[in-house]
């Protein structure tokens, strides 16, 4: 029950501070269940991220149902989202309350204007954290670079992105390299 309690109020914080969305947020994810309980290790975590970002909803309700499902089974991965989602939930409907009465306030202005590009720097902070576990060997590199440059050069949908470098990850890690006794 201790475990449990624990993993609800780390995913109370996790909902929290989730401003930015679920890549600003993904770091505070990898700190608070990898590094400072080691409820997941590094790979799953790379795992988690690579399904919640192709299943539908947000990163962070993704991952929390994957380490509450992990942790606890269906109860645990139910309970997990939803402490996940309820101080978003709540902010959201005060915001939505008194917007409309102060969204032309300076003071709100120039805080969401300190906010935006925090945010760009926890996204950064994720990816290189992401990037640190992920980046295992030169053919790493060569799929980060094969969808840099689909995504990014070519503006092909990030779909069709992760099923292309998933079916050549399947071709040469499970065909290719065990024909050639790597």
């Amino acid at each position: 029950m201790n475990l449990l309690l624990q993993v609800c109020i780390s995913f109370l914080k996790i909902g929290a501070f989730s401003f930015g969305g679920g890549y600003a947020v993904l770091s505070f994810i990898e700190r608070e269940v990898v590094i400072g309980h080691g409820w997941i290790d590094p790979a799953d975590f790379v795992n988690i991220v690579a399904i919640a970002e192709m299943t539908p909803g947000p990163i962070a309700v993704n991952s929390s149902t994957f380490v509450g499902y992990t942790l606890f089974g269906v109860g645990g991965g139910i309970l997990c989202t939803l402490c996940t989602l309820l101080i978003p939930f709540l902010l959201a409907l005060i915001v939505s309350i008194f917007f409309s009465k102060f969204k032309e306030n300076r003071h709100l202005k120039n805080a969401l204007s300190g906010i935006r590009p925090a945010v760009i720097g926890l996204i950064a902070a994720s990816c290189l954290s992401v990037a640190k576990i992920s980046f295992t060997s030169w053919t790493s590199l060569i799929f980060f670079g094969i969808a840099l440059l689909m995504v990014w050069k070519f503006k092909v949908n990030p779909i069709i992105t992760l099923i292309t470098c998933g079916g050549l990850g399947a071709v040469f890690y499970g065909f290719l390299l065990p024909a050639l006794g790597m």
